[in-house]
């Protein structure tokens, strides 16, 4: 659409890498261009990608952080990229990760003074918990993650629980609930689609059909999974269960899961990336286990309710709000027992289930269109509250600033870890010094002292002499 707003949408992750938030990111850009005004998407750039969409996307230089995570790192301060989408005349900055896409659209809005809005879709200090090994890093690392959260004009939170853990982080300011959507149209799949997925499968339509749909990671509560469906089993319910997704963690999972004694009844097809074909696997399942506590946001859950496919939820995390116990999702404790009472109850009650999965598509179904369509509106009241700051170059100035005192300050930590590792590794040479030295003199003593065996000695001196290692030529005599 030509008319309207142009935005610009600042992600660390856009397709073909698939998480949640990448897909939150297309989706806005796809509605935005579609109805409502001009979309520009600003993402790290990854090799053998083409981007054919309806939008632009402008890709800026980065390089791989972790194979394990299979993400890359951008570098936001690239003058060509920043000329190009100062080009745009971009309206309004919409950022949906607080690293690398935020410091982007910091520096863009130091030269276009341009309104920024940033939503909270991520538990962030999991994250860098999980992945930050030293204390004073991860310190640094949730500093610069509030630094930039707070220089943003509105902060938005995809539920109401990830706005709560925005606050434990220590940020103060106010947040609003933005909910995202589903791209999935609500409806069922047809009947041949299913049953195309029950023939690839070999699925039986007389037994009970689960489904787990993400990142196959151990942190998505998929042991919690494996554990029930073991009391399941034991209580002597079969069933078939689809692990769909691909993830770091997946040989483990499957390990796990032969260690069970499950590998006959669950299926792991991968990662599906097309949209259609996730659809029919949705409609297939009469239950969708998601006990995650993780996510902040149940995009997969609103996807299973365009299905009619209930959702099995812990009580209380963020995946389970807005869903009612009994009415439109099944809701347990995080123990193996709950959810497989929960699991046990549901398929003795297929017909209860189905009109539990009918329900959700009524109330827990969102369109990524109407999403969108309010997030849009949203935009046109920042604009209306934002003021031109006169002393913005200051703030962006001290922004620099932090960024770089944030990097001096991991250098210095760096540099004092490495001079621990060094005095540490010093002290061990000494002792395996000591060592060498004690063995040649036994050796000397009590064995024949062979050619071979003198030289073997020499080398070993040669290795924890200073004064030889310093002099290549006594060393090469040796």
């Amino acid at each position: 659409m030509a008319n309207g707003l142009t935005i610009g949408l600042f992600n660390d992750s856009f397709p073909p890498t698939i998480d949640g938030v990448a897909n939150t990111a297309a989706n806005y850009a796809r509605f935005i261009q579609q109805d409502h005004g001009t979309a520009v998407v600003a993402t790290p750039w990854y090799p053998d990608t083409a981007d054919h969409y309806a939008f632009d996307v402008v890709r800026y230089p980065s390089a791989y952080i972790s194979k394990r995570l299979g993400y890359r790192a951008g570098y936001p301060f690239d003058p060509r990229v920043i000329k190009r989408l100062e080009g745009y005349n971009i309206d309004l900055i919409h950022t949906h990760c607080p690293f690398i896409s935020t410091v982007l659209g910091r520096v863009l809005r130091h030269q276009t003074d341009a309104p920024m809005v940033f939503t909270y879709h991520t538990k962030f200090d999991i994250d860098i918990e999980k992945r930050v090994a030293l204390n004073p890093v991860r310190s640094a690392s949730i500093k610069f993650v509030l630094s930039n959260i707070n220089a943003c004009d509105e902060v938005w939170a995809v539920s109401r629980g990830a706005g709560e853990n925005l606050r434990s982080l220590g940020f103060e300011g106010d947040y609003i609930i933005m909910e995202n959507g589903a791209d999935f149209p609500k409806g069922r799949s047809g009947k041949d689609e299913i049953q195309e997925i029950r023939a690839l499968h070999g699925l039986k339509e007389d037994l009970p059909t689960f489904l787990f749909v993400g990142r196959m990671m151990w942190y998505k509560n998929i042991q919690l999974i494996l554990d029930s469906l073991k009391l399941v089993k034991d209580a002597g319910l079969q069933f078939q269960m689809i692990f769909a997704g691909s993830g770091a963690d997946l040989s483990e999972i499957q390990a796990y899961t032969q260690s069970l004694q499950l590998e006959g009844c669950c299926i792991f097809p991968g990662m599906i990336r097309d949209r259609k074909l996730l659809k029919a696997y949705f409609s297939t399942a009469d239950l969708f286990l998601f006990p995650s506590t993780y996510d902040t946001s149940g995009l997969v859950v609103k996807e299973a309710a365009a299905c009619s496919c209930p959702s099995l939820l812990v009580r209380g995390s963020c995946a389970a709000e807005g869903v009612t116990d009994g009415e439109t999702g099944i809701l347990t404790e995080e123990t193996p027992e709950s959810i497989a009472q929960g699991i046990t109850a549901a398929c003795r009650n297929l017909e209860g289930l189905r009109q539990i999965g009918e329900n959700a598509g009524e109330k827990v179904y969102l369109s990524w269109e109407d999403a969108v369509t309010k997030a849009y509106r949203r935009y046109g009241n920042v604009l209306e509250n934002y003021e031109k700051k006169q002393d913005m170059l200051p703030k962006n100035e001290i922004f620099f600033e932090n960024v770089q005192r944030v990097r001096e300050d991991i250098t210095l930590r760096a540099k004092r870890k490495i001079r621990h590792i060094y005095r540490r590794y010093r002290k061990q040479g000494k002792r395996i010094k000591t060592r060498i030295h004690y063995t040649s003199r036994k050796m000397k003593k009590f064995l024949p002292m062979s050619p071979a065996k003198r030289y073997a000695i020499q080398a070993a001196h040669s290795i924890t002499d200073p004064a030889i290692r310093q002099n290549p030529e006594q060393e090469n005599e040796a």
